[in-house]
């Protein structure tokens, strides 16, 4: 955040004195900077503000000058990492003139004087995005026009024309900012201090608050996540921030503990994959410990500030990268300790595994897109899946209860998944660590499946077009020269495409139970890469059906069990099956994580070839009897380009981006 603006104008409480006999809009000036601000301008009114703005590049805190509040706060709304566009919203009553807002999933969806269902309301704060500066100006000349002549008592009228004004001009601003449809996220204050004052009783109130605040203390416990799962609220979150405190006083950085968690969790694998007892509960000790230090990267980010899209994106693919290692030493312990099937659980466990996160994160999306939009009434929709939107709603705000713990329980998070891998490897070994994983995973997955399924229908949300669909679906050259066919839709040809290789893998395994040769059915693998690529016919199709959100998760399915069948029927070994499949995670994963992080797709994605241009190669390496040899190689193909991409993504792009935008900030003078 580089330029911060007090608006002065229409502020009731803006020329009351303070403890130290200064005006509260220069005290939030001297904060703003300690909140780091690189410049601070003190404006008179709306058209003021409008006039800056157009002048500026860079992101902007806007804040009204009868706003008092810990530095700390104004600090956590420069840095939040939730969005470009952040608003503070307090929990203080409703005043004249104030703007209250509704938010849905931790978005500000209404704002405006009077609402109804209203959640929270507006905390005299906003952040504003570059993106968003045109809108911003927009707003503030909108809400610069007259649009009363009578105010209500008790609020001050007059922007800096002397034009009669209702409400507070900040109050305006944020109402005409929100009526623009502007993505706005809620920043919400805990345990330090914000409130906005409109009388001397108000303002020593509030400051005495501000007096009695302990910061490290409040920063340290405001480094945990308000909700988090039952296992990391009650067995890690309790004592992980004496970890974080000690982590910044010994100046690591975020980064540096993630990988410390990677270092543990390698080791963990290593150690379930030698096998007897004491290494089994050393794998399951440090694997625990490795969590403990991926939540604690977490917190030190947000204990310290140090936010950057490069640690977000990292912390996500590392999170699945330690969670697939720890599969792959499972997988090996439990070959090694005599069962036949260990690296095919292991494959199957990360399959499951990959394809969850897909519904989980397009699910996300969705649900954020439909709190912004108004609900359609179609014959689809019923009434199942409302009723089902506002027993969750009522059970998420039943904090603490065991409906609320045992909802996110049963759908299987990652600390509840690490939990039950180390308890069950250091118990009973690798092989019922992986069965526990994939029985505990269907059955989350059949829940989630089902529910999500019919509150997708009552939201109807063609959330895959509003993206870039080809990007997310992984497409390549083929599917981009196929026919188009839409009556069935993308997601019934997606899992159509699935269905082939499902098949096949079927077939294939029980010919290998049976002690039969599976490598008689080679000649069925171009029926089932043709039945693959029915998935690429609805490729060029509008993705806007209620469940096309699934269209991403139905390919990596597709993709993956298409590489298992090459490898049972071509005779590939398991263990390089599972690198291969390992290697398309993280590229599925790193278009995933750029979808979660609104970052740019990776600079080198056209030359993955896309799912079915490397299902295509593998199929006829296979048919010559040259799979194993053809997997090894464009697997070892695909990771060059992913590092290559990643180096260009937040090396070199960046640098170069970084010299050809020193532009100095224009116009003003410093407040």
């Amino acid at each position: 955040m580089t330029v911060a603006i007090v608006l002065a104008a229409g502020a009731p409480a803006a020329g009351l004195p303070t403890g130290t006999g200064a005006p509260l809009a220069d005290r939030l000036a001297g904060q703003l900077r300690g909140a780091g601000a690189e410049r601070v301008h003190t404006v008179a009114g709306l058209a003021e503000l409008a006039a800056l703005v157009d002048t500026v590049t860079g992101p902007v805190l806007v804040t009204g000058a009868d706003l008092v509040a810990h530095t700390a706060v104004l600090r956590h709304l420069a840095t939040s990492p939730v969005g470009p566009t952040v608003a503070l919203v307090l929990t203080d009553p409703p005043a004249a003139g104030r703007t209250v807002v509704r938010e849905e999933r931790g978005q500000v969806v209404d704002a405006g004087p009077e609402l109804p269902d209203a959640t929270g309301v507006f905390g005299g704060a906003l952040r504003v995005g570059a993106d968003d500066l045109p809108a911003l100006a927009a707003a503030a000349r909108a809400a610069h026009a007259p649009v009363a002549a009578r105010v209500s008592p008790g609020v001050v009228a007059g922007d800096a024309t002397g034009t009669p004004t209702a409400g507070s001009a900040v109050d305006r601003l944020f109402a005409a900012f929100t009526d623009l449809g502007t993505l706005t996220f809620a920043h919400r204050v805990r345990l330090l201090v914000a409130h906005r004052v409109t009388d001397p009783a108000g303002l020593a109130a509030a400051e005495a608050a501000l007096a009695g605040v302990d910061e490290d203390r409040a920063e340290l416990r405001l480094s945990v996540k308000e909700r988090d799962d039952f296992f990391t609220t009650y067995f890690v979150s309790t004592w992980s921030p004496y970890v974080t405190k000690a982590c910044a006083r010994l100046g690591l950085t975020p980064t540096g503990v993630t990988m410390v968690s990677v270092l543990f969790a390698v080791v963990a694998a290593v150690l379930f994959g030698v096998g007897g007892r004491a290494a089994l509960v050393a794998g399951g000790v440090l694997l625990y410990l490795g969590f403990v230090l991926d939540c604690v990267d977490g917190q030190l980010a947000r204990y310290t500030r140090h936010f950057s899209a490069w640690g977000g994106w990292l912390d996500t693919m590392a999170d699945r990268a330690k969670e697939y290692l720890v599969y792959a030493g499972l997988g090996y312990g439990a070959t090694h300790a005599g069962f036949r099937y260990g690296w095919a659980l292991a494959i199957a466990a990360m399959t499951l595994q990959t394809v969850r996160h897909m519904t989980d994160a397009w699910y996300g999306v969705l649900h954020d897109e439909a709190a912004r939009r108004p609900r359609p009434v179609t014959p689809a929709a019923g009434g199942i899946g409302g009723k089902l939107n506002a027993a969750s709603t009522r059970v998420q705000a039943d904090t603490g209860s065991v409906s609320y713990w045992l909802k996110r329980t049963v759908v299987f998070p990652i600390g509840e998944r690490w939990a039950l891998i180390a308890v069950t490897a250091a118990l009973f070994g690798p092989l019922v660590s992986l069965v526990s994983v994939l029985v505990w995973g269907v059955l989350a997955f059949g829940y989630t499946g089902a529910l999500r399924t019919l509150r997708a229908r009552w939201m109807w949300v063609p959330v895959l077009d509003t993206v870039d669909a080809t990007l997310h679906r992984d497409d390549g050259p083929v599917a981009a020269r196929l026919p188009v066919v839409r009556p069935m839709g993308p997601l019934t040809l997606a899992v159509l495409g699935a269905l082939g290789p499902a098949v096949l893998l079927v077939v294939g395994l029980l010919r290998v139970a049976g002690d039969g040769d599976p490598g008689g059915l080679r000649w069925w693998l171009p029926v089932a890469l043709l039945v693959l690529l029915v998935a690429g016919l609805g490729a060029g199709a509008a993705h806007n059906g209620p469940l096309d959100w699934l269209v991403p998760a139905a390919l990596r399915a597709g993709e993956y069990l298409f590489a298992a069948v090459l490898g049972v029927v071509g005779g590939v070994p398991a263990w390089l099956v599972f690198g291969y499949v390992f290697v398309l995670t993280v590229h599925h994963y790193d278009l995933t994580a750029r979808l979660e992080k609104r970052q740019a797709a990776p600079p080198l994605h056209r030359w993955t070839l896309g799912w079915e241009g490397r299902s295509v190669l593998l199929a006829v390496a296979a048919i010559a009897g040259f799979a194993g040899p053809a997997m090894a190689t464009l697997g070892a193909y695909l990771l060059v380009v992913f590092v290559a991409s990643v180096v260009l993504a937040w090396v070199v792009l960046p640098a170069r981006a970084g010299r050809a935008a020193a532009v100095p900030v224009r116009g003003g003078s410093p407040g």
